[in-house]
């Protein structure tokens, strides 16, 4: 299973060490590696959230987040999202854009840091729309209900998350996107406006991309509906016309009798954009952070790709074991973690914070929510052995 799962992870893992090694020497593979460690530790709550969305589609849309999904995750994100970013902040040609990213690495870092309050608001703002349509929402089991439950309440009010996001936005942009500190510390500059209008742009996306694959969702449940009822009325003596009719709104559906089948067709591929979005809005960080490290665009693409394959192979194992169902609270614990690297995005249009500690933050949520998915299956297996024995007594005391 796991061999199955993160074989490609390791195998591309070694050609890219290797790779890095014959073009950049022992320097360049290590700085590849700690890249790869890095994206990682920043980027493991984004496997969980992942997998949430991911165990809702069929096994080809699933194959393909493993496949295209890679090739936009690695060569779309880590490498030509960063140079558009540059072309269109520093109005420079696309081959420019280029020639500066692999010929004068330190004046694309000096691009990509300048751009780095645009891409921070947008990416912050898309995951804290996540984050906020988690928490506003009522569900049956809580992590930590204290919070939970009252905020479930709220969530009731219509486009709460909206509103409370715009409220976030209008603070960030008053108050972390005035006197942002230039490239090297000589000078500051009032980047308000641009992080309101790509804060918006962040909004906007979320509503849009995540409405969408929520309206074909709901339209592939109400098709499921349909067919629960006259699968009922067929069992109950209805006419063949209507088992046909039933059949072919399994067919439409992609369901099965006795079977639960992903998401398929509009629905899957609004789904899939979504989760792409979900992923640019994670790399964000990584690839800003990344500059700590290497200003090579080709290292920083090589080492955040690797990281990337990881999180994808972990996403598959998490479906495929069924972890989520298992250990119910990681996904709140991954959606804190998401709300708070929205707000550590929004801080950093400003102020710098250490990778270490963002990484830290989701690392921490996630291991918190596990364990309390650990305590919580024991408590209940107890329960169950105690109500087991009871009923044992029971039978032995009336005789049976």
């Amino acid at each position: 299973m796991l061999l199955r799962t993160f074989g490609w992870s390791l195998g591309i893992t070694a050609a890219g060490l290797a790779l890095a090694g014959i073009l950049w020497g022992a320097k360049g593979a290590a700085i590849v590696a700690i890249l790869s460690v890095l994206e990682i530790s920043l980027s493991f709550d984004n496997a969980v959230i992942n997998a949430g969305i991911l165990r809702k589609l069929n096994a080809f849309w699933q194959k393909m987040f493993l496949t295209v999904g890679v090739l936009i995750a690695v060569f779309g994100m880590r490498l030509v999202f960063p140079i558009i970013i540059v072309a269109v902040t520093a109005k420079l040609s696309p081959w420019e854009a280029v020639r500066v990213a692999v010929d004068d690495h330190d004046r694309y870092e000096s691009l990509v840091t300048a751009a780095h309050p645009a891409i921070a608001a947008f990416g912050g703002m898309f995951l804290l729309m996540i984050f906020l349509d988690f928490i506003f929402e009522e569900r049956e089991i809580t992590w930590l209900g204290w919070l939970e439950k009252p905020l479930a309440r709220l969530g009731k009010l219509d486009m709460l998350s909206v509103v409370v996001a715009l409220v976030a936005l209008l603070i960030a942009g008053t108050t972390v996107a005035t006197a942002v500190p230039l490239h090297g510390g000589h000078g500051t500059i009032d980047k308000a406006e641009t992080v309101l209008l790509a804060g918006v742009g962040g909004l906007l996306t979320y509503l849009i991309v995540g409405g969408i694959s929520g309206f074909f969702e709901d339209r592939l449940e109400e098709d499921e509906d349909e067919d629960d009822d006259e699968d009922e009325a067929t069992e109950d003596g209805g006419a063949e016309e209507g088992a046909e009719q039933g059949g072919a709104v399994r067919a439409r559906s992609g369901a099965t009798t006795g079977q639960v089948v992903g998401l398929a067709g509009k629905a899957a591929f609004f789904m899939f954009l979504y989760l792409e979005v979900i992923d640019a809005s994670f790399s964000f960080d990584g690839v800003v952070g990344a500059f700590a490290i290497s200003n090579d665009i080709f290292e920083i693409a090589l080492g955040l790709g690797i990281g990337a394959m990881y999180i994808r192979s972990l996403t598959v194992f998490l479906v495929r074991k069924g972890t989520l169902d298992d250990y119910v609270y990681l996904e709140h614990g991954a959606h804190y973690a998401i709300g708070a690297l929205a707000v550590i995005l929004l801080i950093t249009i400003k102020y710098d914070v250490s990778e270490v500690i963002t990484g830290l933050v989701g690392v921490v949520l996630i291991a918190a929510s596990y364990w309390s998915s650990v305590v919580r299956n024991r408590r209940l297996g107890e329960e169950s052995s105690a109500a087991g024995d009871k009923d044992d007594k029971a039978e032995v005391t009336s005789g049976v």
